[in-house]
């Protein structure tokens, strides 16, 4: 059996008639009577009561149009969505972050997504950048939100936002905003840092920006995650140089005073391999 005998068949059946049905088809109607034998012998039932007045289905054959009718309409659907997929409108998208970006960047980018790509689904990730690198090359990533300065071949990278920096301080603590001139007022504070595993890069702007102020900073703990970092400065446990956009979201007891007279900047970019052949990943890349 191949897949014309039920287009055949579909035509036959829904004419009742082998004449029309053949022009229908812009076969002759010998050569249409031979296919639908063909198939008949094959299913070993009779699907049509022929006489010469007149053709009729037979029960099987009532049967078999039902079955054909829903097969050929999902063949026309599988189609369709092949379209989509190859056209990135319905799959599947491997995303990881930075914690910094889930405040404002991975939401809205996922409201968008869900008003212009409905049908594609995300798994989103949290890593650190080095990882977000690796899984990237080796496909196991189509996208990564990461602080880098640059990356390694084969990979593209796109600054999507630009951030200010802010001091975390305790709720209590004694500078106010209005008395906050210069990162040297914090010369002697216990600082709380983003690891370097969260990223080398933005590690290093933290520490430079301590330095342009006259001192380096006496770091006393680290982490990977804002939460934890926050909630040790609420513990009274040091201060710490974040994102100014990083605050939201977080219901803490704590103070973020935007850093005055800074030339230094954060950026946030996205990464991808330059080979990956995901179609879903051009149509978010237009949407950021």
């Amino acid at each position: 059996m191949e897949l014309r005998h039920l287009y055949y068949f579909k035509a036959v059946a829904s004419e009742l008639n082998f004449r029309k049905a053949a022009g229908r088809l812009f076969i002759s109607q010998p050569g249409l009577s031979r296919q639908i034998r063909q198939l008949e012998e094959e299913l070993e039932v009779t699907l049509f009561d022929r006489d010469q007045r007149k053709v009729n289905l037979t029960a099987a054959g009532v049967y078999l149009k039902g079955e054909v009718d829903f097969l050929l309409n999902h063949l026309e659907t599988i189609k369709g969505q092949l379209h989509q997929i190859q056209g990135g409108k319905i799959g599947e998208l491997r995303i990881g972050f930075l914690g910094s970006a889930s405040n404002q960047i991975i939401p809205r980018l996922m409201s968008r997504l869900n008003v212009f790509q409905p049908l594609v689904s995300v798994n989103l990730e949290e890593l650190s950048n080095s990882l977000q690198v690796e899984m990237v090359q080796n496909d196991k990533l189509d996208l990564g939100f990461v602080r880098l300065g640059s990356v390694p071949e084969g990979l593209e990278i796109k600054t999507i936002a630009r951030d200010t920096f802010s001091l975390v301080v305790p709720q209590n603590h004694p500078i106010k905003a209005h008395e906050f001139k210069s990162m040297s007022q914090f010369k002697e504070e216990s600082f709380i840092l983003f690891s370097s595993d969260y990223s080398n890069f933005y590690y290093d702007q933290i520490i430079g920006i301590c330095r342009d102020a006259g001192f380096s900073p006496k770091i006393q703990h680290k982490s990977v995650h804002a939460l934890t970092i926050f909630k040790l400065i609420e513990s009274g446990l040091g201060v710490a140089i974040v994102p100014t956009s990083i605050q939201e979201g977080y219901e803490i007891n704590v103070r973020f005073m935007e850093i005055p007279h800074l030339s230094q900047f954060t950026e946030l970019a996205v990464i991808w391999k330059t080979g990956n052949r995901n179609p879903v990943l051009n149509q978010v890349l237009a949407l950021l």
